[in-house]
């Protein structure tokens, strides 16, 4: 199943609703060029929506780990928000949970940027 992106903005935030799989090849790919176009663009403060994911692999782990070192490293902040039970779960044992910023939903990210 192909991933579909798509974008909205909240009280200046962006929010980036991804909703399929996010594995090697196209996924990751489109999900690492939609990112750059956003950073580029000067976005600074940027949330991804992962309640319609519904798998992701070690490649998508490693997408949204790039993805997280190109926000930091252009000064952007980046939320992870919706987590899945089992997503959560990958993220805990993997450390990752250390790494993100990580939100119960959409709602609670956009607000984490205004402490």
């Amino acid at each position: 199943m192909a991933l579909k992106i798509s974008t909205h903005e909240v009280d200046g935030v962006t929010v980036v609703a991804l909703d399929g799989n996010v594995v090697l090849g196209e996924e990751t790919s489109s999900l690492r060029e939609k990112m750059k176009t956003l950073l580029a663009e000067g976005k600074k403060k940027l949330v991804l929506d992962m309640k319609n994911v519904t798998f992701i692999d070690s490649a998508g782990l490693g997408a949204l780990v790039g993805v997280h070192h190109s926000a930091n490293t252009r000064g952007a902040s980046l939320r992870l928000a919706n987590l899945g039970g089992k997503f959560k779960e990958l993220l805990q044992i993997t450390k990752l949970l250390t790494v993100f910023d990580v939100s119960n939903s959409e709602a609670d990210a956009i607000a984490s940027f205004s402490k």
